[in-house]
């Protein structure tokens, strides 16, 4: 073969073994048995067919096309088969790969050298004692090699990356001087000059490592993406963990006064308080139905027009029927009824009126919690509102929740009260206690 020819061929094989790599990885299946760590034996069986039907049918191709040798990467796909798979996968897959070598082309050396060669490559994953060295294998050699000094030179020991480079060499080796002595029984790409030698064996390792490289890729993409949702679920947590400390303690104190001068009412407001609690326990939850928000809403309500007195606080609700079944973020409505009595009404000689508001309007849910009292001197974006720890926490949790989808703005001038107004965008459906409210928003946004 001339050496411009071998030297083409090499290139292509390195495009070959990207693009089959590339085509795989963007399988959602593939992915979720490439980066398990503990497969059953069926996701190992899935997960070899898989990867190697591609090379399996890249050696139907350089039996069926003439001269066209690049499509041929049986050596690199069984050492990459086995050592993402193990030695079951390895032997497998090197049988896929050799059948149509060994019965369509009568290469019956294919056979025993690729078995050996996936028990060889799938033993090498079990002796590795981290797979994160799998992962990061790179044709750089002399890389590894010296942080393998640095890091072994008081007590040598051996590298599993190095072990890895030098089985790949030693297979390729093996493979060469069997077709050399069998040109008939095994397929192998070789010349008599020594750079093009060099050449088809950097091409070997790099065939080998391409794929793990273009895998690893979207290993660490995933990683990263179950971090982000991981970190902004426990940032919603967090936020909803301050409204509940801020709620009971102010509960707690309308019981504690009411145990003074009325045993009965107080016994009634416990009830109502266990009900609250067993609420609040309920953190798995992250969407509610609005009814249900409202609910646990008059729950709490009867306690503070027990601590305000009738006379002082009035509860009118506006609420669209067809906005009841609406799903909205667990512990939505209750921090911004407590911020309007806190900094509404309590200041306030003769009390006042909250106000709550639903409708759907121009695709969106719209939530209003008014009320009558001094006002917060504020209008605007209520993330910039200086004024009242609820409605910090809430505006919070819904950037938390729904990014960019939902606003929550103040209307507030003093003396004349306050209007807190949400628009969030309508969730479908959901599964209580199964579904995490990062991945019901991200639904939403959809």
């Amino acid at each position: 073969m001339e050496p411009r020819i071998i030297l083409i061929t090499q290139l292509i094989k390195l495009g070959a073994a990207a693009a089959i790599a590339a085509a795989l990885v963007r399988s959602k299946e593939f992915k979720s048995r490439l980066l398990k760590e503990d497969r059953s034996l069926i996701e190992t069986v899935q997960l070899t067919l898989m990867i190697a039907t591609p090379f399996a049918l890249g050696v139907v191709t350089r039996l069926w096309v003439p001269n066209f040798f690049a499509a041929d990467l049986s050596l690199e796909g069984i050492l990459v088969i086995g050592v993402m798979g193990g030695r079951f996968a390895g032997l497998l897959g090197a049988l896929m790969i050799a059948v149509p070598a060994a019965f369509g082309h009568g290469e019956w050396l294919a056979l025993p050298f690729d078995l050996a060669v996936g028990l060889a490559a799938g033993t090498l994953r079990l002796v590795a004692a981290n797979h994160e060295d799998i992962w990061s294998f790179s044709p750089f050699i002399d890389l590894s090699i010296y942080q393998w000094i640095r890091r072994n030179l008081p007590r040598p020991r051996v590298d599993w990356q190095i072990s890895f480079f030098c089985i790949i060499l030693a297979m390729r080796i093996i493979q060469e001087l069997l077709s050399r002595a069998f040109p008939r029984e095994l397929f192998a790409i070789w010349n008599e000059r020594w750079p093009l030698e060099a050449a088809a064996y950097f091409t070997t390792v790099a065939c080998v490592a391409i794929p793990l490289k273009i895998w690893n890729s979207a290993r660490m993409e995933l990683k990263l993406a179950e971090q982000q949702r991981m970190l902004l679920q426990a940032r919603m947590e967090a936020l909803q963990s301050q409204i509940n400390p801020h709620f009971l303690f102010n509960t707690l104190n309308t019981v504690s006064s009411l145990v003074r001068f009325d045993p009965d009412m107080a016994r009634d407001i416990i009830v109502k308080l266990a009900s609250i609690l067993r609420r609040l326990l309920r953190t798995h939850e992250s969407f509610v139905r609005l009814r249900e928000e409202v609910e646990f809403i008059d729950d709490y309500l009867d306690i503070e027009v027990v601590r305000f007195g009738r006379d002082k606080l009035l509860v009118v609700k506006e609420l669209d029927p067809e906005t009841l079944e609406a799903v909205v973020p667990s512990m939505l409505l209750q921090p911004l009824v407590e911020n309007s009595i806190k900094h509404g009404l309590s200041p306030k000689v003769d009390g006042g009126r909250i106000t709550l508001r639903s409708r759907m309007e121009d695709g969106l849910l719209v939530i209003e919690v008014a009320d009558d009292g001094v006002g917060l001197g504020y209008e605007g974006p209520a993330e910039n509102s200086s004024t009242g720890i609820g409605l910090a926490n809430v505006a919070g949790r819904l950037k938390v929740l729904y990014g960019d989808s939902a606003r929550m703005t103040v209307s507030s001038r003093d003396v004349e009260g306050t209007v807190v107004r949400l628009r969030l965008p309508i969730v479908e459906s959901f599964e209580p206690g199964n579904e995490t409210a990062v991945a019901a928003a991200q639904r939403t946004t959809r």
